[in-house]
């Protein structure tokens, strides 16, 4: 029988990357998913920061905004990512539903785990994207 319990010590060993430039909405992600027993090891404000970060945690989901400040986007961060680990799942989170076509017609991320959620995300449908996800991983055995 899976208990609440149980279940938080398997999302423990599931490591999440934060990239959000909206301090209350990372903090807010932060705080739920360590409440349901994940370990969000690193947040960052800034797509720079987050690649700096992901070189030094390899995270195992990362949950990105797509309009961060400075000249890289969350897609553009996403691809740097990928072009290092082209399996690492990445959720993208969205106030612009553009973003959605931007990603489709781009030849790079067609082979990706890639979820895309438009603002503002109910905190319950964050966390079952993050299971689905890295549920799809583990059973394609590519899960990092």
């Amino acid at each position: 029988m899976i208990t609440k319990r149980n279940y938080k010590k398997k999302n423990k060993n599931i490591k999440i990357m934060i990239i959000e430039d909206e301090l209350d909405i990372l903090l807010l992600y932060k705080d739920y998913l360590n409440n349901k027993g994940f370990s969000v090891l690193a947040t960052s404000t800034t797509a720079n920061e987050a690649l700096k970060d992901y070189e030094n945690f390899y995270p195992n989901l990362i949950i990105l905004d797509y309009n961060l400040p400075g000249k890289t986007n969350g897609l553009e961060a996403s691809r740097q990512i990928l072009k290092k680990n082209p399996n690492v799942p990445i959720i993208i989170v969205t106030a612009f539903d553009t973003v959605k076509t931007e990603l489709s017609q781009d030849q790079f991320f067609t082979d990706k785990h890639i979820i895309l959620l438009l603002k503002p995300i109910k905190l319950n449908i964050l966390e079952s994207n993050i299971k689905n996800l890295l549920n799809k991983m583990s059973n394609n055995k590519k899960y990092v």
